[in-house]
């Protein structure tokens, strides 16, 4: 952003007292007139009525000042008028609070893809209640959530934090979500709308795709949450659509959200995501996020004076700014409290539970799984095995108030078995570090190792001087974007960040350095790393250099001087004409890790040869996927060395058994040979725990795939454009993302979409249909009831997939849709009768040579089944006439 300088400092507590956006004028109150309960009318219109007679008090400055944020997180309040602040926070998967990195603790959910990948909606509607309640904790009002976009390539840097390349299945599961968040009283944001299906260039990328898939595919989910769920907010994404900025983009904010679907309630911009002054509140971006002078204030009004832009647009942002405040916060002006962790036990025992239901069985031959937990010696193994793969990264990532180690829980699942501990051995295997880990755990604030951190001190203006503030941060990840104290030093500044590191170890260790703007590294006072004018980017989010490494021999237990001078001049210096500013972002990260003196390969084939059942944990981490970056391949990190380790271990040991720990597919080259695979995905704090109970029984695994993983890279559907050339993306495959394609290329995937074994067998009854013929009436439905059966020997959940095949139509559709899907859980032996509503979304496609949807007479097949690939029963019913709609 041009210009992120804020009128108070917010990022040191998460709160900001005594100032105009948390005035302490007022005691903290009941708030009366705040909605909680979004599905009754009454809420809204009385929120709107609330905005409207606000924004007739207001003068035009006022107005305007309401469509910028205050800082980063809060609206602007306007004490005078009554007009409190209300605050966001990301993200889809934890409220994270005011701070990026190392902020108040925070529940960490299992990310978008495993939620997705239970199924299951009712859980949805529980996480978004708990989510509530968190965000309360932070003292925020409005959730930075669900993240919709498609999965429309294996690649996508945040397809982890999305739900699935299905619309329908991401749709509904967001509605869920929505429903429980609000019926709390807090609002979400839906995002990112629309096109944002790729981190690379994200912010100049023209996202170009026809309105058939644009409707059906990429609008869908948003049109399903808005019709069922309401969200209070909508995000603009980056990207542009078709040639115009998503911001600006009238299409899509006026004519299809505002006007088609009648949306009543706010779009914000996504942070940084204004690319006009005029344009963009003619659209409908109602508020600009985060505080910046670049787009609005003073430009906007004199638009207004000079005609260009009408009062009557101003009103309409400004009104609906208001509406979004007075639903969060009714008339509440109390001051803002301090963030608070609130660490609950049945939010503990919720996230175990959303953890369990979303991994993935892939593969069981010879039923490896479930292992006896008392009897059977495992070699835990791997690069992720002992680590806390939680979530990706980006903006879904926080501070979580605990996490679990896959190896932790299998010992503590042995031991409350009864087994021995020496039942269970570990080898690392190997390494897959992007960056070398952070260096704090080895550091402190001085020579004597009693504070951990490191102690930064800040300057007023770039050149250093006399420091004016001093903290301590307790990480060496010291990406500064949200958390520089701008109201002590100003929009221009500079740092010296210092610390003590203290290696367990004597030997040639590497140290590693990566800088935001300029920077120096010097070790015991001697410059080792000079980044003052660095040109060649890196990955980081929110921009950096490359990570650079040096090597420098070291004592054990003898501590040496880190200290980096910094300042947030922007870099590399050739973007300061691009982006018409001097400073921007400042910060740092210094890693470390020590010399290695093993092999990792042989000690984990000798560990698998000595056991049972070797259990190998691999995958990638937030490091390799994030927001910010795309993926540059399917492959597991790091050059091939997690196959070869598996290839190795299963040489010695045929009950070889994988788990996959990663937010989209990877290629599998090993899966033919290995017996066992399951998809653990990001699961959040309770991530070890919720792996052993399906490990050893205590939990059935019930997952599916919400997407399709494929043999090879080469046979996934945006494999010939993708991610683009030129800042422009063709969405070349049209309607065949995912299964879709697969489908009509007959390319058969490595695992098909909504697959997922269980430790049951399940039976599906013959279906029986409610009417033979759906029509157009209002509400109308043709209900299907089957029969499902648990004919195993254990309780289980299975999820009843239902797509629809119309056997002709005037123009091209895929082999099947997903028209409908119930989780239902089942004891041994236990039966029940489900019944599944289809209605006219369920049969019809978007014609653009009438503008509008239709469902074509013809008759219309129901593939009921356990996957996209596995259909058990069928049953069909007619359209005996065509009838169109809008939305």
């Amino acid at each position: 952003m041009a210009d992120i300088s804020s009128p108070s400092e917010s990022s040191l507590l998460g709160t900001t007292p005594d100032t105009e956006i948390s005035p302490p004028s007022s005691p903290l109150g009941t708030n009366s007139t705040k909605s909680t309960d979004n599905t009754d009318n009454k809420p809204l219109d009385s929120a709107r009525q609330i905005a409207k007679n606000k924004l007739a008090a207001l003068t035009l400055e006022e107005k305007v000042s309401l469509l910028t944020a205050a800082d980063f997180w809060r609206t602007k309040a306007i004490p005078a008028k009554g007009v409190p602040a209300a605050k966001t926070t990301d993200g889809p998967n934890g409220a994270r609070g005011g701070i990026f990195v190392g902020g108040t603790k925070a529940a960490l959910f299992p990310c978008g893809i495993s939620l997705a990948a239970t199924w299951n909606k009712s859980l949805l509607y529980s996480v978004g209640q708990h989510l509530a309640d968190e965000v309360k904790a932070r003292s925020a009002d409005i959730l930075l959530g669900p993240t919709v976009c498609m999965h429309r390539h294996p690649l996508g840097g945040r397809n982890f934090e999305s739900f699935s390349e299905d619309p329908l299945l991401t749709g509904k599961l967001a509605a869920q979500y929505i429903l429980g968040l609000q019926q709390k009283g807090v609002g979400a944001a839906i995002k990112h709308f629309v096109g944002n299906e790729q981190e690379t260039n994200r912010n100049t990328i023209d996202s170009r795709v026809s309105e058939r898939p644009l409707r059906e595919i990429y609008l869908r989910p948003f049109e399903i949450a808005i019709r069922e769920s309401s969200p209070w907010a909508v995000m603009s994404s980056y990207n542009l659509v078709n040639g115009v900025h998503a911001d600006m983009n009238r299409h899509i904010l006026q004519d299809i959200l505002r006007g088609e679907w009648g949306y009543d309630g706010t779009v914000i911009s996504d942070w940084d995501g204004i690319n006009s002054t005029v344009e963009s509140i003619q659209a409908g971006c109602d508020i600009e996020f985060p505080y910046s002078t670049k787009w609005r204030f003073e430009k906007a009004v004199r638009a207004v004076e000079d005609g260009t832009l009408s009062i009557e647009d101003v009103d309409r942002a400004a009104e609906n700014a208001l509406l979004l405040v007075s639903r969060a916060k009714g008339d509440d002006m109390s001051e803002e409290l301090p963030e608070r962790e609130d660490d609950r036990t049945k939010t503990r025992a919720l996230i175990r539970d959303a953890g369990v239901q979303g991994l993935t069985l892939l593969k069981n031959e010879g039923s490896i799984l479930p292992l006896d937990a008392k009897t059977t010696t495992i070699a835990v193994i791997g690069p992720n095995a002992n680590r806390a793969i939680a979530g990706g990264g980006g903006s879904a990532s926080l501070n979580p108030y605990y996490t679990t180690l896959p190896l932790e829980s299998i010992r503590q699942a042995v031991a409350d078995a009864g087994g021995l501990p020496e039942n269970i051995s570990y080898a690392v295997g190997c390494h897959i570090n992007k960056w070398l880990p952070v260096a704090s755990p080895f550091c402190s604030t001085s020579t004597t190792k009693e504070t951990p951190g490191v102690t930064i001190d800040w300057f007023a203006g770039d050149q250093f001087g006399v420091p004016v503030l001093t903290q301590t941060r307790t990480n060496t990840d010291l990406f500064l974007w949200d958390s520089a104290p701008l109201a002590q030093v100003g929009p221009e500044w500079s740092a010296i960040a210092t610390t003590y590191l203290t290696p367990t170890s004597t030997g040639r260790h590497t140290i590693s350095f990566m800088s935001v703007g300029p920077g120096r590294l010097f070790v015991d006072g001697k410059q080792i790393l000079d980044l003052w004018d660095w040109t060649e980017e890196g990955e980081a989010m929110f921009d950096g250099s490359v990570d650079y490494l040096v090597e420098v021999d070291m004592q054990a237990g003898v501590a040496v001087e880190l200290q980096v001078r910094m300042t947030n001049e922007l870099r590399p210096a050739s973007k300061q004409k691009q982006f018409n500013t001097t400073h921007r972002y400042g910060g740092c990260r210094i890693g470390f890790k020590e010399q290695d003196r093993v092999d990792y390969l042989e000690q984990a084939v000798a560990a698998a040869g000595a056991a049972d059942v070797a259990v190998v944990v691999v995958g990638v981490d937030a490091e390799w996927e994030s927001e910010g970056y795309d993926r540059q391949t399917m492959d597991l990190p790091l050059d091939g060395s997690q196959d070869r380790l598996i290839e190795a271990v299963l040489a010695v040991n045929p009950n070889t058994v994988v788990i996959n720990q990663s937010g989209s597919p990877v290629s599998m080259p090993w899966a033919d040979k290995v017996p066992a695979i399951m998809q653990a995905w990001y699961q959040g704090q309770e991530a070890g725990n919720a792996l052993a109970d399906v490990l050893f029984g205590k939990a059935n695994p019930s997952g599916k795939l919400p997407c399709t993983f494929p043999r090879r890279l080469q046979d996934t559907p945006a494999y010939h454009n993708w991610p683009g050339e030129n800042l422009e993306v063709v969405y070349g495959e049209g309607l065949y993302i995912g299964y879709r394609h697969y489908e009509r290329a007959s390319i058969p995937p490595l695992f098909a979409f909504g697959h997922g074994l269980s430790y049951t067998t399940f039976e599906y009854g013959r279906p029986s249909i409610s009417r033979k013929v759906l029509g157009d009436a209002p509400g109308e439905t043709v209900d299907i009831t089957l029969a499902v059966s648990n004919i195993g020997s254990v309780g289980g959940a299975e999820t009843v997939q239902v797509y629809v095949h119309d056997e002709k139509s005037r123009l091209p559709r895929p082999e099947k849709e997903l028209a409908a899907f119930e989780k239902v859980f089942l004891d041994a032996g236990e039966t029940k009768h489900i019944q599944i509503p289809l209605d006219k979304y369920a049969v019809g496609y978007y014609d653009t040579a009438i503008g509008r949807w239709i469902a074509e007479q013809g008759r219309f097949d129901v593939l009921i089944g356990s996957s996209s690939a596995d259909i058990r029963r069928s049953i069909s019913f007619e359209v005996e006439e065509s009838f169109t709609w809008v939305v």
